[in-house]
C-alpha cells in the first residue's frame, strides 16, 4: 500500500489506513516531540494524540499535498502545546538521554573521546533546556527535521520573519548559555 491509498482509504472510513500511516510516521513523530518535551512517555503520548487527530481530521486533508509535513505540523504544534500548558522543564540525564547518550558515545573511538562526546551533548541538552517550547519547536523543525524556514513559516501559518526571528532568539540564547557553560 502507499500513502496516497491509505489516506484515501481514511478518508472513507477504513481504519486500515491510519495502521499505515502509524507504522510509516510514528517513530518521527515520537522523537520530534521528544525533543520539544523531552519526556518520552509524554512525546509517545502527543504522537498518538496526533494520529488520533489525524484520523477525525482527515477529510480535511488535500491529497495532493504531502502528508508527512501536514501531520508533524500537528505533532510540533501539539509538542509546544504540551510544554506550554505544563509549564514544566524536564531535567537533562534521564534514562532516555543516557541510552541516547551511549548509542551515539559507542561510535567514538577512544575513552577520552567519548567523555567528551557525552559532556558536548550534555552541554547542548542542558542549553536546549533553557529555550522556551516554541524555540526548542523552531530548532527541531530546522536542525532535526531540517525545514527551511520558509517551509516552516508555510506550516505555521506565520511570516517568515516571524520563524527568522525565532531561529535567530533559539540561537542567542543557545550560544549563550553555551557560552555560559564552557565557563564553569
Amino acid at each position: 500500500m502507499e500513502e496516497k491509498q491509505a489516506i484515501q482509504r481514511l478518508k472513507q472510513g477504513d481504519i486500515g489506513g491510519l495502521e499505515f500511516l502509524v507504522a510509516r510516521h510514528q517513530v518521527r513523530a515520537v522523537r520530534t516531540a521528544y525533543l520539544i518535551t523531552r519526556d518520552l512517555g509524554l512525546a509517545e503520548d502527543v504522537a498518538q494524540d496526533c494520529f488520533l487527530q489525524a484520523y477525525r481530521s482527515i477529510r480535511h486533508f488535500d491529497g495532493s499535498r504531502p502528508f508527512e509535513p501536514w501531520f508533524m505540523r500537528s505533532v510540533v504544534n501539539a509538542s509546544v502545546k504540551t510544554m506550554q500548558k505544563s509549564a514544566r522543564q524536564v531535567e537533562v540525564g534521564d534514562e532516555a538521554d543516557e541510552s541516547m547518550f551511549a548509542e551515539l558515545a559507542a561510535r567514538v573511538e577512544s575513552v577520552e573521546e567519548r567523555v567528551e562526546s557525552i559532556e558536548i551533548q550534555n552541554k547542548i541538552w542542558e542549553a536546549m533546556r533553557k529555550l522556551s517550547p516554541r524555540q526548542r519547536a523552531v530548532v527541531v523543525q530546522r536542525y532535526f527535521l531540517e525545514m527551511s524556514e520558509k517551509e516552516m513559516a508555510d506550516e505555521a501559518g506565520a511570516a517568515a520573519g516571524t520563524i527568522k526571528w525565532l531561529l535567530h532568539a533559539a540561537r542567542e540564547r543557545l550560544r549563550t548559555a553555551l557560552a555560559e557553560r564552557s565557563d564553569e
